[in-house]
């Protein structure tokens, strides 16, 4: 089957709920990316949405390597990537790195939840990239101790996700056969009663 970007675009929405925010059921993750950049302005933006992100204490653990195509920052986070996603990720014109400090700046202690905060931020990132139109893909296949020497980064921080961020492109640019069927199979999500629970196992109600 052959499908064009926006007819993929158009497949990936999930249905209409109501009182759902669109962007929500609009935003999937591809893996094709058109040659646009993206612009500084929009670059801004995406991390001012995850700069406003609630986290523990307001602590803000996470830190972002930002890599432009074309920068060493770039090819640094290319270079970490495994080989699945290295054969996609470099359409992107745009790669970055989550991490979060897991301690406290303020005495040191451990933070629990770093982790989790550093999670809030990435998903607030990419929702508003879809909101302005792009896509976003968070990868969790990276070197993860390639990346801390490359990037200098000290022990008492945590590696999230690398993330591919731009336009959406054509799915038939995709040269590995099931990066491409994924990419134009619609997207699937497990029923509430499998994760809303009252005990394990065991769905909550809603009446």
């Amino acid at each position: 089957m052959t499908l064009s970007a926006a007819q993929v675009d158009n497949l990936k929405h999930a249905r209409v709920y109501p009182r759902i925010l669109p962007v929500i059921l609009e935003r999937w993750s591809p893996r094709s990316f058109s040659d646009r950049d993206v612009s500084s302005d929009d670059l801004k933006t995406v991390f001012e949405a995850a700069r406003w992100a609630a986290s523990s204490y307001n602590e803000q653990p996470w830190r972002f390597f930002l890599g432009r195509r074309g920068s060493e920052t770039y090819r640094k986070i290319f270079q970490s990537l495994g080989e699945f996603n290295q054969a996609w990720a470099g359409t992107a014109p745009v790669l970055m790195l989550d991490i979060a400090r897991t301690t406290f700046a303020r005495n040191s202690s451990p933070n629990p939840v770093a982790l989790y905060d550093l999670g809030a931020a990435a998903a607030t990132l990419c929702y508003q990239a879809a909101a302005l139109g792009l896509h976003a893909h968070q990868m969790a296949g990276f070197d993860r101790d390639l990346a801390r020497k490359l990037f200098n980064v000290p022990e008492d921080f945590i590696f999230g996700a690398a993330i591919a961020l731009g336009y959406q492109g054509d799915p038939s640019a995709l040269s590995v056969d099931s990066q491409r069927d994924q990419e134009i199979s619609p997207r699937t999500r497990k029923p509430i009663g499998e994760f809303v629970l009252f005990e394990l196992g065991q769905p909550a109600p809603f009446d």
